[in-house]
């Protein structure tokens, strides 16, 4: 099968939507499959065999971490050339509408995904009134797609009450060799609390954004005595963080990846995370599969991967003392936090990228089935 990926973000960058994006396209190659990556131009033109034809752009002026890249008649030339059997518009945004045109203009396979909750960050921005422009927008987006894929139950529910048809779930996907329990280590630890290893420590891994409610963790480390926090990471709000974190015993510790990455949840007493606009919060997962307990809102697509008391605690977002009230309850029982370490680690090992990248190939198929029998009636 060949398949042409579109998508807003990749490589060099990391979030959770290109660790979802190179797991996939690294189990389609190993499949036999052939994937073109039309992303924003980031220095690379290949990954585990895949081509990425890179598109020149600018940084988004709210978040520099982001380019904007525009359509450009050169991506259809390419994009023909490459003749594939299915186009995959992720996040149809900017890039992603020439996804969209093209695949119209040449009569092939169109799926959509929806990873970023857009409308929800608008409100940390200041641009809550543009809401639900924004909903009509991608609405007449997602709607040109014969399959519009979700990542929880909770985001199907919303595109599909804005108006957004042909929805389906995306199952999530787990990195459970890399993210492993075993790997915590005192180096680590006294890394992360910057050298006191015996002091509880909390942990928040994921983009310095604001949508992201970072802020909220400095009241739950607060309540906690000797409390130490490691915010892993970084993003466009880092300076007003360090600003917020001033004079608290927070390390911003800046990115880390693979190994020392599984370490740093390996080696955290709670993995704190208290955004509200999460379509499914992959991060939750790498901490679970590593044995972090998670400490994480009520919200978005997060119940979906967190069960209540079971595998780690939720707390209701609007309760100012919700978070605090969780995060004392895990730390006050070390053999409860035991308990939810193993059951966390069980649920992970549920969700391989093998399992999940299987299922998008059988919509793949049942995409390109159904088009090709509605070109042959």
């Amino acid at each position: 099968m060949r398949i042409a990926l579109f998508t807003e973000t990749f490589l060099p960058k990391v979030d959770g939507i290109v660790t979802r994006l190179r797991h996939t396209v690294e189990q389609l190659q190993r499949r036999g499959d052939q994937v073109l990556v039309f992303a924003p131009e980031g220095g690379l033109s290949e990954y585990k065999g895949a081509k990425i034809y890179g598109v020149s752009g600018f940084p988004l002026p709210l978040y520099p971490e982001l380019k904007l890249s525009l359509p450009r008649p050169a991506i259809g030339d390419v994009l023909k050339e490459f003749n594939p059997d299915i186009v995959h518009v992720v996040n149809p945004a900017v890039l992603g509408l020439a996804g969209l045109f093209y695949a119209k203009l040449y009569n092939l396979p169109l799926v959509a995904s929806y990873h970023t909750h857009l409308p929800e960050y608008l409100q940390h921005y200041g641009l809550g009134m543009l809401e639900g422009l924004l909903w009509e927008l991608l609405k007449a987006g997602h709607n040109q797609a014969a399959l519009n894929l979700c990542t929880s139950t909770a985001m199907m529910q919303a595109l599909t009450e804005h108006g957004i048809e042909r929805v389906d779930l995306w199952q999530r996907g787990v990195d459970t060799e890399t993210f492993q329990p075993h790997l915590a280590t005192l180096e680590m630890r006294s890394h992360l609390s910057q050298g006191y290893p015996d002091a509880p420590l909390l942990l928040y891994v994921g983009r310095l954004s604001a949508e992201k409610e970072i802020d909220r963790i400095k009241p739950v480390m607060q309540a906690i005595p000797n409390a130490r926090l490691a915010l892993v990471g970084d993003g466009p709000h880092r300076q007003a963080l360090e600003q917020h974190f001033a004079g608290t015993p927070t390390h911003f510790v800046g990115y880390l990846q693979g190994r020392e990455l599984a370490a740093a949840f390996a080696s955290a007493d709670a993995f704190v995370f208290p955004s509200r606009t999460e379509t499914l919060g992959l991060v939750l997962l790498e901490a679970m599969a590593a044995g972090c307990p998670v400490v994480a809102a009520r919200s978005g697509g997060i119940p979906d991967i967190v069960e209540d008391g079971v595998n780690g605690f939720l707390f209701d977002p609007t309760d100012e003392r919700g978070a605090i009230a969780a995060t004392q309850r895990l730390l006050a029982d070390p053999s409860e936090r035991e308990t939810l370490r193993r059951n966390a680690r069980r649920e992970a090992e549920r969700w391989s990228w093998t399992a999940a990248t299987q299922q998008l190939r059988t919509y793949y198929y049942a995409v390109i089935s159904a088009q090709s029998m509605s070109s042959a009636a």
